[in-house]
């Protein structure tokens, strides 16, 4: 089953500044902040909520089909999609603009300064969900115009998705949340997007979840939990072999989600799978450097679960 995964492709710039920012920014002089960091230690890692998504897909053995939006700086990712045999097909380019990009410095406290490019984001609406022979998808975050426009060519195509707005929500009125909703089969928010979803609509979380097949809000350490059928169900975490990066960690339990619905899994063992690809993410740096097998992957669901976690 081939698995639309309409979203963000984009490169994270992470800069470390070896000492506190609290250091250099004086309190009385706020209102002419003025301020330069000198950042030694730089990497750049591929990201983009579509790309750690399909990442993750493709270490399970799922058909993961990227539908995004790129700049004219774009061949290093390109090539990479095309190392991993992802296809891009539907990843449009759009000239004069740039990737989306994350720039993000680190303090010794870890404390964060972030600054974020849509660029070609911007136009992710460009592209058209009915041209990708897809029977399965998820709208995550990316540019305003594109989420709805892709929430709505997944109900009109009758292909079952996944809304998952991310780090998007806040660009959302509470009646755009419900239209998605209504659109949608599935939900999928962390518990920070929860409560602001149930803040922006005016609903609790038992009427939101009535709109969709299934609604799943994740909870860090605490696990996760789907609302399916009137009843809650709740899936612990997953220890990670170490604590290294959350970066991707949503992304990479997504991927188990939208594995688990393609092949057809009960949502107890769907849950459990997407916890287990959240625990080994996290033990890695950045959404996409984590490489275990198919064979390593259920290894870690027995360990956790003491079953067997594939059909095949």
């Amino acid at each position: 089953m081939t698995t639309l995964i309409c979203g963000s492709l984009a490169f994270d710039n992470i800069m470390v500044f070896p000492d506190r920012f609290k250091n250099h920014i004086l309190p009385n002089q706020i209102h002419i902040l003025n301020v330069a960091f000198l950042v030694p230690e730089m990497r750049r890692e591929f990201g983009g909520c579509a790309g750690n998504i399909a990442y993750n897909l493709m270490l399970l053995g799922g058909n993961a089909t990227i539908m995004a939006t790129v700049g004219d700086d774009a061949q290093p990712y390109l090539d990479r999609l095309d190392q991993f045999g992802l296809s891009r097909a539907h990843v449009r380019q759009i000239p004069g603009s740039f990737t989306a990009q994350a720039f993000i410095t680190t303090d010794l406290d870890d404390n964060q300064i972030t600054a974020f490019h849509p660029g070609a984001m911007s136009f992710s609406h460009l592209n058209k969900v009915d041209r990708s022979g897809a029977r399965l998808g998820i709208v995550a975050p990316d540019g305003r115009d594109g989420m709805l426009q892709h929430a709505r060519d997944f109900a009109a195509a009758g292909v079952p998705f996944i809304f998952d707005p991310g780090q998007g929500l806040p660009m959302f009125s509470g009646d755009d949340l419900l239209d998605f909703l209504r659109l949608a089969d599935y939900a999928c928010f962390n518990d920070y997007e929860a409560q602001l979803a149930c803040e922006r609509t005016g609903r609790n979380l038992s009427q939101l979840a009535s709109e969709v097949k299934a609604l799943i809000v994740t909870r860090g350490s605490e696990g996760s939990e789907i609302h399916v059928d009137g009843a809650c169900l709740s899936i612990p975490c997953v220890t990670a072999d170490a604590v290294v990066d959350p970066t991707g960690c949503g992304d990479a339990y997504r991927a188990g989600l939208l594995y688990g619905l393609a092949e057809g899994y009960d949502w107890l063992t769907i849950g459990r799978l997407a916890a287990v690809m959240g625990a080994i993410k996290i033990a890695h740096r950045g959404g996409q450097n984590h490489q275990p097998s198919r064979a390593e992957i259920a290894q870690r669901y027995q360990q956790a679960f003491g079953v067997s976690v594939w059909k095949d």
